[in-house]
């Protein structure tokens, strides 16, 4: 294997067990303790960047943890590698141009907090994915939670981050309120296994992963529910990525139909997603605002980013599509009668 070979060169577990959680919490920790810092791009920008000849190895922790580069022996601390080789994280091979490394994780900055999540390239049916998208649906959610603050509505006192993948905003959630009880639900136990461990790595307390489908494991009503489904089309059926249904509508439809059955009164659902835009036709704000109206839901809805990923519109998938918005989606049950 060459150099330039080894950066698609599979990793040893993108999703390590459970019984290396304790390991990778303190190799999470480790590196936090270093001052580590890493803002995560999209897979495209990705796959440009490590493109470039002069970065077929990693030069630093930040090429080796957040670029996924290979790496030679005596780049990082020993006992770096050796927390990556008790958590089952580190691939190491012999080829022509020697000894070389790569890790199975990453590891993330996001509100001085550092989350764990897959390697690049994010390739495995149940890879749990962080990227622009998380940090802007974090974002979403942190200015809901001001606004409501700012109108003198109480803080919630349940939430839910449904399809929480790595967990990221459900943790900032339950942060910022440490009274509340905060719920994360993802149908990948990879993802469960990341925010469990992203969760003690930020030190919330006051969150619990379930296995479930939307919110059927899950009991009771909620003040807040945020999510950030799949919405691609995607023929490789990623679970981070596949929506399903009209264009990738499909699972963010079914979380605007979840969240109509359990919201409490003057609770909301903040959901960050992307639509396909057909000649000018939003398809999914009517089919989702028409769920809140049966639902008897005040609804508000803005494109975030008008224009995103303009590559997919390349796939079959997308012939009739002029453009994918990134849309947020404010729906709030009244607290009394309309």
């Amino acid at each position: 294997m060459t150099v330039a070979d080894a950066a698609t060169h599979p990793s040893a577990s993108q999703e390590p067990d459970i019984g290396s959680e304790d390991a990778l919490l303190a190799l999470a920790r480790a590196v936090r303790d270093t001052g580590y810092r890493f803002t995560t791009v999209t897979p495209a920008t990705h796959a440009r960047v490590n493109a470039r000849p002069e970065n077929a190895l990693a030069r630093s922790l930040r090429d080796v943890l957040g670029w996924s580069r290979p790496f030679r022996d005596g780049l990082i601390p020993a006992e770096l590698t050796g927390l990556m080789e008790r958590a089952g994280v580190l691939d190491r091979w012999e080829g022509p141009d020697g000894s070389l490394m790569k890790a199975g994780i990453r590891l993330s900055s996001l509100d001085d907090t550092l989350f764990l999540h897959a390697a690049y390239p994010p390739l495995a049916a149940d890879a749990v994915f962080f990227g622009p998208d998380t940090m802007r649906f974090a974002e979403a959610v942190l200015a809901h939670l001001e606004e409501r603050a700012r109108a003198g509505h109480p803080a919630p006192r349940r939430a839910a981050d449904i399809g929480c993948g790595s967990g990221a905003a459900g943790i900032l959630v339950a942060k910022r309120l440490p009274e509340a009880k905060v719920i994360l639900v993802d149908i990948n136990p990879a993802a469960l296994r990341a925010a469990r461990i992203n969760a003690r790595l930020a030190g919330v307390r006051n969150v619990r992963p379930v296995h479930g489908d939307m919110l059927s494991d899950a009991e009771g009503s909620f003040d807040l529910i945020v999510s950030n489904p799949p919405f691609m089309v995607d023929p490789g059926g990623r679970a981070y990525r596949h929506g399903g249904g009209p264009l990738g509508a499909g699972l963010s439809l079914r979380v605007v139909e979840a969240a109509t059955e359990r919201l409490a009164p003057g609770g909301s659902l903040v959901l960050f997603t992307g639509s396909a835009i057909v000649e000018g036709h939003d398809g999914f704000r009517e089919e989702a605002s028409a769920i809140c109206a049966r639902a008897g839901l005040d609804v508000s809805y803005r494109e975030f980013d008008p224009d995103a990923y303009g590559e997919e519109l390349d796939d079959p998938g997308y012939a009739a599509a002029e453009r994918i918005a990134l849309v947020v989606l404010t729906a709030t049950r009244p607290t009394g009668p309309r």
